[in-house]
Formats: C-alpha cells, sequence, structure tokens
C-alpha cells in the first residue's frame, strides 16, 4: 500500500523540514498552506500552533485531532574562542550514541549553516578512554569556521541559534518504507491533515466540529498541547502520534508491543494517562467493524499531548492513536507507509460515529 506520490511528497516536505522545539515556524508554514485547502477556518494561538476547523452537520461536539510538529534538535550554547567550534544542548531527548558524526543544520541569523557533531578522535585518545560512551557535553558542532571571529562574522552564529538534524527522506521496497527524519511527529501531523483533506474530498458527514492542531514544544514539556486544549476546550481528543516499533533486535515484546506493517496502535497506558476506558473500546469496535488492522500498545516511559488534553477542565476522553515507527529520536527512523493509511482510515471512521451521545456515554456511569 503506497500513497500517491502528491501526497508522499507532502510528507517528505515535513520530514525535511527544519523545526526543532520553539523553532516550529517552518513547518507550521508548510501545515497551515496544506490545511487551508481543506479547513473552514485556519487560526494560531499566542504559542505557535495551528488550528484548523471543520464544521460537520452538528458543531455540538469538539472532536480535536493533534500531532505536534517539532523535533528534537539542539540550541547552540557557546562558540570558542580559537577554533569556532560550536558547543550545544539537546532540545528533547537524545541519547548520546547516536549523535557523532551526523550531520546537522544550524539555523543563524545570515541563513542555514550545515555542520557535522564531531569529538575528539579516537586516534588520540588512551585505550580507556575509547571504550568509553562520548557523552554530549564532550561533542561540539564543526561548522569549518577556525576561529570564533569566523563563526560569527561569517556564518552569523550566536548562542541561542537553533540546530536540527540533516537528513533527506527517501522511500525503499517499492514505496512501502519511507525513511527519514522527525517522523516524531510530523506523521502525526500529516495523519491530521490526511484526514481534514479525506473529510473534505470525500464529503464525509460527521457530526460535530473536527479540530486539527499542529502543536509545538512537545518535545520540551508539552507546551504547546496545554494551550491549545485552554482554546479549543474539546469535548474528545486524539494524540495522533507514531509508537515505538517493538520489532526490533534486543527488545522484549512487552516492552514495546507494537509491529511495523500491522496497523495502527492504541495506547492503553503511559506514564502521564491513562486512556478514558470507554473511549478505547470505542476505538477497537470502530477498527473490528471497519475491517481495519490494529495492535494495543503500551509505553512505560515518557508521555504525549494527550496527557495535557486529557486534564482541560472538568476533563476530556483522549486517547493515542500511534503509528509504530523504528529508530525514533535519531537522525534515521523507518515506518511502513501502510500503517499511516490504516491511521487515517480509523481515524475518519471514528470522526464518523462519534456524536454527542456516543461521548457522553464515554463518562457515565
Amino acid at each position: 500500500m503506497t500513497f500517491p506520490a502528491d501526497r508522499l511528497n507532502v510528507l517528505k516536505e515535513l520530514s525535511e523540514s527544519f523545526g526543532p522545539s520553539g523553532f516550529e515556524r517552518e513547518v507550521a508554514a508548510i501545515v497551515r498552506r496544506e490545511a487551508q485547502l481543506y479547513a473552514d477556518e485556519i487560526t494560531f494561538d499566542k504559542l505557535g500552533s495551528m488550528i484548523a476547523k471543520k464544521h460537520g452537520t452538528d458543531d455540538s461536539l469538539k472532536v480535536l485531532l493533534a500531532g505536534h510538529i517539532d523535533e528534537i534538535g539542539f540550541v547552540i550554547t557557546g562558540i570558542d574562542e580559537q577554533t569556532g567550534f560550536l558547543n550545544f544542548s539537546p532540545l528533547g531527548g537524545w541519547f548520546d550514541q547516536v549523535l557523532l558524526g551526523h550531520r546537522v543544520t544550524v539555523k543563524t541569523k545570515l541563513g542555514a549553516v550545515p555542520g557535522v557533531i564531531a569529538a575528539k578522535p579516537p586516534h588520540l585518545l588512551p585505550q580507556e578512554e575509547r571504550d568509553k560512551v562520548v557523552k554530549k557535553e564532550n561533542m561540539f558542532i564543526d561548522v569549518g569556521a577556525t576561529s570564533k571571529e569566523i563563526a560569527e562574522n561569517e556564518l552569523g552564529v550566536r548562542i541561542g541559534d537553533p540546530v536540527a538534524p540533516w537528513a533527506q527522506f527517501t522511500t525503499t521496497r517499492e514505496g512501502k518504507i519511507a525513511i527519514g527524519k522527525a517522523f516524531d511527529d510530523r506523521v502525526g501531523a500529516f495523519v491530521g491533515l490526511e484526514v481534514l483533506r479525506r473529510l473534505r474530498a470525500e464529503k464525509v458527514q460527521h457530526p460535530n466540529t473536527v479540530y486539527f492542531a499542529a502543536t509545538v514544544q512537545e518535545e520540551v514539556g508539552l507546551r504547546g498541547a496545554s494551550t491549545v486544549g485552554n482554546v479549543i476546550e474539546p469535548d474528545i481528543a486524539f494524540a495522533l502520534e507514531v509508537d515505538i516499533a517493538g520489532d526490533v533486535p534486543g527488545i522484549k515484546r512487552n516492552e514495546a508491543p507494537s509491529r511495523m506493517g500491522r496497523g495502527p496502535s492504541i495506547l492503553t497506558f503511559d506514564t502521564s494517562m491513562i486512556p478514558n476506558q470507554g473511549f478505547k473500546s470505542f476505538l477497537i469496535e470502530t477498527a473490528e467493524k471497519e475491517g481495519i488492522p490494529y495492535q494495543l500498545s503500551a509505553l512505560w516511559g515518557g508521555g504525549t499531548d494527550a496527557a495535557k488534553f486529557h486534564l482541560v477542565k472538568a476533563g476530556v476522553p483522549s486517547i493515542v492513536i500511534g503509528v509504530p515507527t523504528r529508530h525514533i529520536h535519531s537522525h534515521a527512523a523507518i515506518l511502513d507507509i501502510s500503517d499511516i493509511e490504516y491511521t487515517v482510515k480509523l481515524v475518519v471512521a471514528a470522526i464518523k460515529r462519534l456524536d454527542k451521545q456516543t461521548a457522553r456515554s464515554f463518562v457515565e456511569v
């Protein structure tokens, strides 16, 4: 199962765009360009999250779909006086071992500057140090400068400049598999856009108002979700996410149950939210009724935007639907495109069935 080339190009553009937490404007512009083709109204909150609104046959139920558009990245914290090498701190959760030797883009006042994450060469390390993992604090970004003056004056580098991984989006296995950066969570944003597009293109009748939010700063504390929740005050909320695919050597099935190519995951638990059980059962029933493959998943660390949504005012029935993805929080993640398609189908099917009475049943005893 593959997407049409024009739709896959949107995912490619989202993946390759520059947007670490707090610096999402380039990604937001792409999402807005696409969303305004299908939504009835586009607004932004004051943190930078985009909100697209799509009316249904009855506007009394507010259904929120959210995918965060920030990616994990870095921020420049210093420039070496003699060499021009750049010190950096992470924006979001990085595993030190995936950093060395990878290319990055530094956004400066003069434009995009390519660089590479490096450290002291192993040839110059004593044997006991070669066997140790190099920590982030001992790495630097090399942008080809030979002094602080060159880095600042020729390249425009300043403390506080954002940095993102540089990686190209590609497909393999005849377009069935996608490889790229920032799938966490440009994939969720893409799913939200596809849902909006299909609601419009297929003239889907749905008894609710659908909001798609492209949230910011998820990776540094779910911040965009807080403001979006306050702006919309939804009745139902979907966090559209990636899920950790456990079909990787060394991962036990109970650590990460979902697998690539077997449909979206419905998260049953994470450390930030236990989903509404009626809503969860409704999604399972919807998937089974529509013949959509799905998986049940659990995450024993971390959280999603749903952690904020489910606590808005008196509480909001919330769920996380994930696209199983290998190697997230790295320069190159891998997913099966069919899982994106099935995720879109499940969300559209759920929207068609959601109404005020059904939503009320999720919270009544």
